[in-house]
């Protein structure tokens, strides 16, 4: 049924679940997983940089070693379960970074991890799962996590 699941990841408790759903149906579907994560670029471009004496110390470095330590996880849960990944790294912003990787590869489903959070939270910043799915034309499961604390 599925031959290519792209699973989006960002690295924390809340893909976690995520992850292991989109490698346990990888194995049993025979698919492809497709494994990205998104480097937001809100997020690294709202530095100056001015605390960094070389440029490759910024705050994108930082997050190019998160990524990097994210899908290498990843791939080793995939590799001890006998599932082909394609590892990729996007910039920009994660939602629409997402759809456009799914739509651009042709995968047959999403796979995104989601945490409880309180409605105040969800009402005031939604989440990029959320967008996701208004965003996405193509299948999406979406794993959710319950988190302490």
């Amino acid at each position: 049924m599925y031959d290519s699941i792209l699973l989006a990841t960002d690295g924390t408790v809340a893909s976690a679940d995520a992850t292991a759903h989109a490698i346990d149906l990888a194995a049993e579907q025979d698919a492809t997983l497709h494994v990205l994560y998104v480097l937001d670029e809100d997020v690294y471009t709202a530095y100056s940089g001015d605390e960094y004496v070389d440029g490759a110390e910024g705050p994108e470095h930082g997050l190019e070693e998160q990524a990097a330590e994210a899908l290498d996880a990843v791939e080793a849960d995939a590799d001890a379960a006998d599932v082909p990944v394609v590892r990729a790294v996007e910039r920009g912003d994660p939602s629409n970074a997402i759809v456009d990787y799914a739509d651009e590869h042709d995968v047959d489903l999403l796979v995104l991890g989601t945490r409880h959070r309180p409605d105040e939270y969800r009402a005031l910043l939604g989440s990029v799962t959320d967008r996701v799915l208004r965003l996405t034309t193509r299948p999406a499961t979406v794993v959710k996590t319950e988190v302490d604390g």
